[in-house]
C-alpha cells in the first residue's frame, strides 16, 4: 500500500531554529536508539515513523551502532524510507553518528579520519542514501587530535556526504575547543546532542553557555531519564516490560527511595495542572530557548502520540517552574 502523508502535518508541530543556522527542527524529534533492531517488530517501527511524520515530526536521529545488532536501525530505517518516505526526502532531516565501536580492530572506533569516513559510507549504504542531513561525531576522542576529527567533519560536508555536522557528548570545555577548530575549516558546528533532563542537569554547568556563544543548537537526548520521568515507577514497582527491568542503561538499584520521593513530588506538580509527568519533563526542557529539540524514543505510535501531546499544552508557568526547582534542589 502506497503511503500518503497527512496533508495537515505541519499545522500542529512547532519548530525552532537550530542555533544561528537556517535549519528549523521540530520541538520533538524521533530517536531510533531503541525499538528498531532486528529483534523488534518491523511493522511497529514503520507505523511509529510514519505516524511521527504525519504529525509534522521531520527529524529522525540514528547512529551507526544502534540496533542491536550494530547497523540494524539504519537498515530498518532505510527500508522504511525506500518503501514509504522517499517521495518526501526533501521534507525530512536525517541524522546519523559515528564515534563508538562499530567493528573490530584499530579503525572501527573513536574519531580518526579513516573511521569517520568509512562509517558514514557504510551508514549511507545501509539507508540507501546519497547524503545525510546531519552527521555527528558521537563522542570526543582523547587520543586523536581534535584538528583531525574536525577536519574530517568539514571534508564530509564539502564532499556532499552530509549537509551539516555536529558533535555529541562533548563537555563544555571540549565543545569550546572543537567548535572554533571546525569553523576554522570553513564549516560551522550546527548542533550538539547532549543528555539533559530534570534528573541530569550537567549541561547547565557551562555547555549551554558555550553553545549560545558559538551559535550552535542543542538537541537533548534521554529527556525522560530512561523512562524514570514517565510515571512507570512512581509506586516503586519494576514492571517486567520496563526499561529498568530489561535495560543495561537503567539499573533497578538506581531507583532509590530518595529518587521515588522526587519523582512523586514532580508528578504531583504535573497533576495539579492536568499534565502527565512526561509532559512536564518535555516542557521543562523546552522552557529554555537554547534547546532546539527534545529527542525522544518510542516503542509504539501510542507512546509517541502521548509524548507529542505535550506540545499542545501551555508552557510551564512561573509557579510551576519554581515548584519544580524547589523539588530538584532538594534532590
Amino acid at each position: 500500500m502506497v503511503f500518503r502523508a497527512n496533508d495537515n502535518r505541519y499545522k500542529a508541530m512547532k519548530y525552532r531554529r537550530c542555533g544561528k543556522s537556517g535549519l528549523l527542527l521540530p520541538e520533538i524529534s524521533l530517536g531510533l536508539w531503541h525499538n528498531f533492531g532486528d529483534a523488534d517488530k518491523y511493522e511497529t517501527g514503520r507505523e511509529t515513523v510514519l505516524n511521527a511524520f504525519d504529525a509534522g515530526l521531520t527529524h529522525f536521529d540514528i547512529a551507526n551502532n544502534y540496533g542491536p545488532p550494530h547497523g540494524s536501525a539504519e537498515t530498518i530505517f532505510g527500508r522504511i524510507l525506500k518503501e514509504n518516505l522517499l517521495p518526501y526526502r526533501n521534507e525530512i532531516v536525517i541524522a546519523t553518528k559515528a564515534g563508538f565501536r562499530m567493528w573490530p580492530g584499530p579503525y572501527g572506533d573513536w574519531g580518526s579520519r579513516k573511521y569517520l569516513f568509512a562509517s558514514l559510507d557504510a551508514s549511507l549504504k545501509r539507508m540507501g542514501l546519497d547524503y545525510v542531513d546531519i552527521f555527528y561525531h558521537h563522542r570526543p576522542d582523547p587520543n586523536t587530535p581534535v584538528e583531525e576529527t574536525m577536519s574530517a567533519l568539514a571534508d564530509i560536508v564539502r564532499r556532499g556526504k552530509a549537509l551539516y555536522v555536529g558533535i555529541s557528548n562533548y563537555s563544555a570545555e571540549e565543545s569550546a575547543q572543537a567548535i572554533p577548530v571546525l569553523r576554522s575549516y570553513g564549516v560551522p558546528c550546527l548542533i550538539h546532542q547532549a543528555k539533559y533532563s530534570m534528573l541530569n542537569r550537567t549541561i547547565e554547568n557551562g555547555l549551554l553557555d558555550v553553545l549560545e556563544k558559538e551559535g550552535t543548537g542543542c538537541i537533548c537526548f534521554s529527556p525522560l531519564a530512561q523512562g524514570l520521568l514517565t510515571g512507570r515507577y512512581l509506586d516503586g514497582s519494576i514492571p517486567e516490560d520496563s526499561r529498568a527491568f530489561q535495560d543495561r542503561f537503567l539499573k533497578v538499584s538506581s531507583i532509590t527511595p530518595e529518587l521515588l520521593k522526587t519523582l512523586n513530588a514532580l508528578n504531583d506538580i504535573a497533576q495539579e495542572n492536568g499534565r502527565t509527568l512526561a509532559a512536564l519533563a518535555i516542557l521543562w526542557i523546552l522552557r529554555d530557548a537554547r534547546n532546539t529539540s527534545v529527542l525522544l524514543g518510542a516503542s509504539s505510535s501510542a507512546q509517541l502520540s502521548e509524548n507529542l501531546s505535550a506540545l499542545a499544552q501551555e508552557p510551564l508557568s512561573k509557579d510551576e517552574l519554581e515548584k519544580i526547582e524547589n523539588v530538584l534542589c532538594k534532590e
